[in-house]
C-alpha cells in the first residue's frame, strides 16, 4: 500500500480522533453530566483540547524528520485546523456566556485579566494561520506562506502562557504542556536536524 493510498483513511482516522472531544462534551451535555457549572467544564474541555493539538502540530515537523516518513506532515494542517476550531469554540463559549456578546465587556476583560489577553492573542494569531491553510494561498504568498505560519510559536506560547494563568500556576498539567512546548522548540533547532534534511 503507497502512501497516497493510506493518506484517506489516515486523514479520516484522524478526523475521528479528533471529533472524539467534540462527541464526549454532546455526550455529557445530553446525560447531565457537565457538573455544577457546565460553562466552566466545557471552557476547560475545549481550551485544554485546543493546546493539546497545536502541540501536536508542532510536534508533526520534528516527527517526520525522526521518521524519515511522510504521514506526520500529510495530518499536520488537518491537526492545525481542529486545534483552531476547539480555540475558536472556547473563545465562544466565553463570549457568549460571559461576556453575552458585549464587545465592551471584552475590552474591559483584555484590560484587567492578562491571561484572557494572552488567550485572545493567541486566537487571534492563529486565524490567519487557519485561514491560509489551503495550498491555494499557499502558492498565492509563495515564501511569504512559510513566514506568516510561522506565527505558531508565539501563539502556542500565548496559549501555554494563558493556562499557566488560568490555572494559577499550580496545576502540574500547565507546567507540563509548557515544558512539552519548549522541547518540541528545542528540536526543531537545526543541531537536531538529519544530515540529509
Amino acid at each position: 500500500m503507497t502512501a497516497s493510498t493510506r493518506s484517506p483513511r489516515l486523514r479520516l482516522a484522524v478526523f475521528i480522533l479528533c471529533a472524539l472531544p467534540v462527541a464526549a462534551a454532546v455526550y455529557w451535555a445530553a446525560s447531565g453530566q457537565l457538573g455544577a457549572n457546565p460553562v466552566e467544564t466545557l471552557l476547560h474541555h475545549t481550551g485544554l483540547w485546543a493546546l493539546r493539538l497545536l502541540l501536536l502540530t508542532l510536534a508533526m515537523t520534528p516527527l517526520q524528520r525522526r521518521l524519515a516518513r511522510p504521514w506526520p506532515v500529510h495530518i499536520r494542517r488537518q491537526l492545525g485546523l481542529w486545534c483552531f476550531f476547539y480555540a475558536l469554540v472556547h473563545f465562544s463559549l466565553f463570549a457568549v456566556f460571559d461576556l453575552e456578546l458585549r464587545l465592551d465587556l471584552l475590552g474591559e476583560e483584555l484590560l484587567e485579566r492578562p491571561y484572557i489577553t494572552v488567550g485572545f492573542s493567541a486566537l487571534c494569531l492563529l486565524l490567519p494561520l487557519a485561514l491560509t491553510s489551503t495550498r491555494g494561498w499557499q502558492r498565492r504568498l509563495g515564501r511569504g506562506w512559510k513566514k506568516l505560519h510561522r506565527l505558531v510559536y508565539p501563539a502556542a506560547a500565548l496559549a501555554c502562557l494563558h493556562f499557566l494563568w488560568k490555572t494559577k500556576v499550580d496545576e502540574p498539567e500547565a507546567a507540563a504542556y509548557a515544558m512539552i512546548l519548549a522541547l518540541l522548540l528545542i528540536l526543531r533547532l537545526p543541531v537536531w536536524r538529519r544530515p540529509d534534511h
